[in-house]
């Protein structure tokens, strides 16, 4: 598993005076550019190819709080990724000092080129890469229906 380590500040909590949904999401997003640039993935490596990661999704569970002054560890697991590379999932766990686990989040997300905007399947040299990324013991190969798993669409506003 892949780790980085991190202290709770001030701006990283919410009016309940611990940490705030929006900071799990910044810890995680941190994390994983981390590993990414660890990994072969750096942003100069992926503007190069004229990628970007995106995120479909989030979902975080929460099992304890973390207050101000905290040292918390987010761990990260390559736990799928389709056969051209363009959809990969990660699953994100949260410790506390003690190693207690305080939350785990199950994200989705995809390479898009940036230029075209369009979702776009990773090259040769750069699936070298992704084929080293160390993998959950559950990893597995994901197909375009399990990007739609969850069945949401978009509903637009009738005016």
């Amino acid at each position: 598993m892949y780790t980085k380590e991190f202290e709770i500040r001030w701006n990283d909590l919410d009016a309940n005076m611990h940490l705030a949904n929006a900071s799990y999401m910044n810890f995680m997003s941190h994390t994983r550019m981390a590993f990414f640039k660890d990994h072969g993935f750096s942003l100069h490596e992926i503007a190069k190819h004229e990628l970007a990661p995106i995120v479909f999704y989030e979902h975080i569970y929460y099992f304890k709080e973390a207050h101000i002054g905290d040292p918390i560890t987010v761990g990260l697991e390559v736990t799928g990724m389709s056969e051209d590379g363009m959809f990969f999932s990660i699953e994100h766990n949260f410790y506390d000092e003690e190693g207690k686990n305080i939350a785990h989040c199950e994200m989705l997300g995809a390479w898009m080129n940036f230029k075209t905007r369009k979702l776009t399947a990773l090259n040769d040299e750069m699936m070298g890469c992704a084929h080293r990324f160390p993998k959950s013991k559950d990893f597995r190969t994901l197909t375009k229906e399990d990007t739609r798993k969850h069945h949401k669409r978009p509903v637009d506003l009738t005016l």
